[in-house]
């Protein structure tokens, strides 16, 4: 039985629209016009959809959320609405084979399948997530198929991977050699909206950037390979000074090694990539750690008090004294020390029934923080991006190469997150169906052939990384 339904008719037109993007009338021989398929309309769906809409193309959004497909179609004639479920296989194959093209804006899980249907069907795909080894195993098929399967095309991944290659090719070319590579991006509140004691608000996937906190992390510093269990993720972070934002803190992100490899730069000493905070996450994320406070690992919870949860975590069911200064002694610290403040503010320490059964640290946790940590319908968002290379060349030189990249969202309903993470996507389904991307098989950004037409229509939409050579050594990050 198909589980879905249309929620708005692409036609008959019954005006010409004027596009946000060139201002220009729409065209109306729709039997020239290219059919793309969206799945997904989650935080980041809105500027993908729009610009596609801008643009001479037949788009279908097909989510469980339709009502909210609908606002991001904002009326436009040439968008149709479908309810569909991602676990409706049949439907999702019908679904890419009346399409052009088909963009996966589901949870990382889901794109496999999605690519499957794409092979089987000789439909390109596009995704924003990074590539799984079971993505990868489609490259002979995709290209048997005659497709590309385009994904990581993004912000991070995506944006990075570009603006980064960029940099190294033109120093490879100049007979360079990269010796040092740092790649750090954060999506964070804009600083008047840092105003919690995490310093944090959520823009995108929130569940996901808490769950982000368990992974273990792998770099390369001066030759030598560090590993770091989860529970040591947060304990040493360095710091950068930003431009017009300020201090911040940096933590490593996942396996940094793969990138050398990808990035082509072999002859690399150095190679991290980060995430960007402000000053208090860090230390916050790590008690809550150590605290297990975000564990996945599902218990009987029922009547428990937050107090509760977190006595259970140290072991302590006395009474004696608060929870607060229980929680301080197990670890160690202040009472008074700002991680202990910071989850006082968020609930953890209140004699306040939660209201669950079998349930995950991880869950509570983040629910709390989704609850008390949501960015403000009136509030910015804000994306910092930083690149630091140090390059050597053939005559004894060596300068520091730095990219940066500072951008703003308005409000709550327009962020920098998803315009970051949208608009590649949508200029890679862009040049796709234009016939400007050429490859076919399994594929990320890190060819001139994708990223220099991509970064060259960012820079159009306001979304630049701004470049400086010959720093002098002392401007190298982390040494």
């Amino acid at each position: 039985m198909n589980n879905y339904r249309s929620r708005s008719p692409v036609y008959p037109f019954t005006r010409s629209p004027v596009h946000p993007f060139t201002r220009s009338p729409v065209h109306q021989n729709i039997n020239n016009m290219k059919k793309i398929l969206i799945l997904g309309s989650g935080l980041v769906a809105k500027p993908i959809i729009q610009y596609l809409l801008s643009k001479d193309y037949l788009v279908t959004v097909a989510s469980n959320t339709p009502d909210r497909s609908d606002m991001m179609i904002d009326g436009n004639p040439r968008g149709t609405s479908l309810f569909w479920d991602a676990g409706d296989e049949d439907s999702l194959g019908r679904l890419v084979a009346d399409h052009d093209i088909t963009v996966s804006l589901l949870p990382y899980i889901f794109h496999v399948m999605v690519a499957r249907h794409c092979v089987a069907h000789k439909k390109n795909m596009v995704t924003t997530s990074y590539v799984k080894p079971e993505m990868y195993a489609l490259d002979d098929a995709a290209k048997a198929a005659g497709i590309i399967l385009l994904n990581e095309m993004g912000l991070d991944p995506g944006i990075d991977h570009m603006s980064a290659m960029r940099i190294i090719d033109s120093v490879h070319e100049r007979e360079g050699a990269i010796l040092e590579f740092y790649s750090i991006c954060g999506a964070l509140p804009a600083p008047e909206a840092a105003d919690n004691p995490f310093r944090y608000k959520f823009s995108w996937s929130p569940k996901g950037v808490v769950l982000a906190g368990n992974n273990d992390a792998m770099y390369l510093h001066h030759g030598k390979v560090v590993e770091l269990p989860t529970l040591s993720l947060f304990k040493n972070p360095f710091r950068v000074n930003f431009p017009e934002v300020g201090e911040l803190e940096v933590y490593p992100n996942r396996d940094s090694l793969a990138y050398k490899e990808i990035y082509g730069i072999p002859e690399a000493q150095t190679m991290f990539r980060g995430t960007f905070r402000y000053k208090g996450w860090c230390e916050t994320l790590d008690a809550i750690k150590r605290l297990n406070l975000i564990s996945p690992e599902k218990t009987d919870m029922t009547g428990f008090t937050y107090a509760d949860m977190v006595k259970r975590q140290i072991g302590e069911t006395s009474s004696a004294s608060s929870t607060r200064s229980q929680v301080a002694g197990f670890l160690g610290i202040p009472e008074n020390s700002h991680a202990v403040e910071a989850m006082g503010w968020l609930g953890l320490f209140d004699d306040v029934a939660m209201n669950r059964g079998i349930d995950s640290t991880f869950e509570v946790t983040s629910d709390l923080m989704i609850e008390k940590m949501s960015l403000g319908q009136h509030e910015r968002d804000m994306v910092a991006m930083q690149h630091t290379f140090l390059a050597a060349f053939s005559d004894g030189r060596k300068e520091v190469i730095r990219s940066r990249m500072l951008d703003y969202g308005t409000l709550a309903t327009d962020t920098s997150i998803a315009r970051t993470v949208a608009l590649p996507a949508a200029i890679g389904v862009e040049m796709i169906l234009d016939g400007k991307i050429n490859v076919k098989g399994v594929h990320v950004p890190v060819i001139p052939e994708i990223y220099n037409p991509v970064l060259d229509q960012l820079e159009k939409l306001g979304i630049k990384m701004i470049e400086e050579y010959g720093l002098p050594l002392s401007e190298m990050v982390n040494n």
